[in-house]
């Protein structure tokens, strides 16, 4: 018999076995579904999420730091002249932000109004674009630079450029409603569809210059100072520098920092994810083993009689090997099939993340990787290897005569 036609012979034999125990295999099969499933599903949507957090940080400009005013202290013209004085900073602009509605063709929409000079904007945000009009000219008090959602309702263009956008700005005092203001500001710019974002929200954003925070929108103090420094390389130094001279008395928002802490979190998400794929491994190899040592003992005669004919140790114990790898791959491909399935449903679900009464929803696809799955798929045929090691070495060591006479 050539080598080929035994391999053959024997994963026959072991589906016709499996056939022959359909519960006792589906109960087996089941417990090893369990491990590759959560490697490929969860693996998959942490991963998805990690590299879409991170894209969108590298838009935003891992060269920008923003600083915030912390503890009740406010930023000044010397604070902002102390900034752009360090030789590694290339811009350094103060900006007013608010949260206001648009009323635009008889409907509502949340805005974030960022007044700013809209060069710097446009220099951090790499991947922002215009789709018509211009930016509002330095100093003009009247123009703004609007998202994609403030220009459309319900899927259709409902603002373009020259036309007129109400805004009303809601002033809190001690958690209360103070006072609203109203402005009107004609379109200089419609942006093109950004989509999800971290801190800034393109899409929901009104652009206008900083003298329009104060002259217009009656803020009295600068919400932050936005910096762009001349290289990413640089904002460990300023970080540091920052907290030296002035420290607890700002908040230094960092995109590269927040990119590597995101980076930290995934990874040890992405360990969790792992050792517990690993746990649900040791269980199907437990699982296994029990299967197959019952197995062996329920065909004791029929091995008996195998190497009576002259079948050799080597080949009873590829024989029952090949029974657990038959499992287990089984379990592999349906594991692998609804992992990847349960990766687009999570996915495709978004993750809200809120903050006081504004929310935003991320949605990324899942990283399904042909490393991904080629490693699951290695892990759960390992699991059959060791699970059918020990059940095929007593196999194998069932002595003829003492098989045949077995009942």
């Amino acid at each position: 018999m050539s080598l080929l036609q035994f391999l053959l012979d024997s994963l026959g034999m072991s589906a016709k076995v499996l056939g022959e125990r359909k519960l006792r295999s589906a109960l087996t099969i089941a417990g090893v579904v369990v491990g590759p499933l959560i490697m490929v599903m969860m693996g998959s949507v942490v991963s998805g999420y990690a590299s879409y957090v991170m894209e969108e940080l590298r838009s935003l400009g891992q060269n920008v730091v923003v600083v915030f005013p912390s503890g009740g202290y406010e930023l000044t013209e010397q604070d902002l002249e102390y900034i752009a004085s360090f030789e590694y900073v290339e811009a350094a602009e103060p900006f007013y932000s608010f949260q206001g509605v648009v009323r635009r063709c008889g409907s509502e929409v949340q805005v974030y109004v960022y007044a700013i000079k809209p060069s710097i904007i446009f220099r951090a945000m790499g991947n922002l674009r215009i789709a018509e009009g211009d930016p509002p000219p330095e100093g003009d008090l009247v123009s703004a630079a609007i998202g994609h959602r403030v220009s459309v309702v319900e899927d259709s263009r409902c603002l373009g450029v020259g036309d007129v956008v109400s805004l009303y700005v809601a002033e809190m005092e001690g958690g209360r409603i103070r006072n609203v203001r109203s402005a009107s500001f004609i379109v200089s710019a419609v942006l093109e569809e950004y989509g999800g974002a971290l801190i800034l929200s393109p899409d929901q954003m009104l652009l206008v210059n900083a003298e329009v925070g104060r002259t217009v929108l009656g803020a009295k103090r600068w919400s932050g100072i936005f910096v762009l420094l001349r290289d990413s390389e640089f904002v460990r130094d300023f970080l540091r520098d920052m907290r030296r001279s002035y420290g607890g008395n700002v908040e230094l928002i960092s995109f590269a920092a927040i990119a590597d802490a995101v980076s930290s979190v995934t990874s040890a998400v992405s360990y969790i994810n792992y050792v517990t794929s690993l746990s649900a491994f040791a269980v199907a190899v437990a699982g296994v083993s029990a299967t197959m040592v019952t197995s062996v003992i329920e065909r004791t005669r029929e091995i008996g009689v195998m190497k009576a004919v002259g079948f050799t140790n080597r080949q009873v114990v590829f024989m029952v090997l090949s029974e657990s790898l038959v499992m287990c791959l089984l379990g592999a491909a349906i594991g692998i099939a609804l992992g990847v399935a349960g990766a687009y449903a999570l996915s495709g679900q978004g993750l809200e993340i809120r903050a006081g009464t504004s929310s935003l929803v991320l949605a990324a696809r899942p990283d399904v990787s042909l490393e991904r799955v080629l490693t699951t798929a290695g892990l759960t045929l390992t699991v059959g290897l060791v699970g059918g090691s020990f059940p095929a070495y007593l196999a194998a060591r069932i002595p003829p005569a003492v098989a045949l006479r077995y009942e």
